[in-house]
């Protein structure tokens, strides 16, 4: 099976909705249930993806199957990679942790050398020179005692994405383990609150407002595009737009992404 990765790099806040209400949002993003960590759904990304063929009907019958038949294409859900949060230091920094590293380097086979994060304790972070204070790393409002630099990994990371903004990870990622890594993933992400305006009165209608959970801008997500070494990946890398709406609310402008596809190392 050939496969490329997609990385997908947030320009506005994104919201796949996960339909039902959880607590005080009314309307969450999706995530995964386990790690609570952002997802988005193959389904929702081969949708945006087959959108770019509407004009191509036969392709888009081969690339993503029609009816009862499989496309050729096989879309995997978008994972966090790397995820924004503000920083006492620097404006904002991106955190990732062990496990987003390690199913990255799965997933595309660049070695991440995650081997000394092993035993991180949840007080505990490597991080880029710029956001350090002293030996700390001030993250919301939590503190972090400095283990060592993040420049080695944040170096790959950098040369996946050709993003001015994105360029600035060797300077503002911060490694953190799994469990503060999921837990600013499940907290950090935006809440929004909506209302709905009634278009014959231009008042808003009763029982009408309600909260939006969003995926804050500049995150970085990655998702695997597989096929059968039939030449289709390149098909849809030469329609691929450089830029993609991705999520619900298009007309008030989330879900904006800049996305391109590169090659898995083998």
């Amino acid at each position: 099976m050939e496969k490329k990765i997609m990385a997908i790099f947030t320009r506005t806040p994104l919201h796949v909705g996960a339909g039902n209400s959880v607590g005080a949002i009314d309307s969450p993003i999706m995530r995964e249930r386990h790690t609570r960590i952002p997802i988005i759904p193959g389904s929702s990304l081969k949708g945006v993806l087959k959108d770019l063929f509407n004009d191509r009907k036969e392709e888009q019958n081969i690339l993503f199957g029609k009816g009862d038949s499989a496309g050729k294409l096989h879309i995997g859900e978008a994972r966090v990679l790397a995820f924004p949060v503000r920083s006492a230091k620097g404006s904002f920094a991106w955190i990732t942790s062990p496990i987003a590293l390690a199913r990255y380097e799965r997933d595309s086979g660049i070695k991440m050398d995650i081997d000394k994060l092993d035993g991180l304790e949840d007080s505990q972070c490597f991080g880029a020179q710029d956001v350090i204070l002293g030996k700390d790393v001030v993250l919301e409002e939590y503190k972090f005692e400095s283990q060592g630099l993040s420049e080695d990994i944040a170096s790959k990371l950098e040369k996946t994405f050709d993003d001015k903004i994105w360029k600035t990870v060797a300077t503002r990622l911060v490694i953190v383990n799994d469990e503060i890594f999921s837990y600013f993933c499940e907290n950090a992400c935006e809440v929004v609150t909506r209302i709905c305006i009634d278009d014959e009165t231009g008042v808003t209608k009763s029982g009408a407002l309600f909260n939006q959970e969003q995926v804050p801008s500049e995150t970085m997500f990655y998702a695997v595009i597989g096929e059968q070494k039939d030449g289709y990946i390149e098909t849809l890398k030469k329609s691929l737009s450089p830029v993609l709406q991705i999520g619900g609310d298009e007309t008030i402008g989330l879900g904006f992404c800049s996305v391109v596809l590169y090659e898995v190392t083998k």
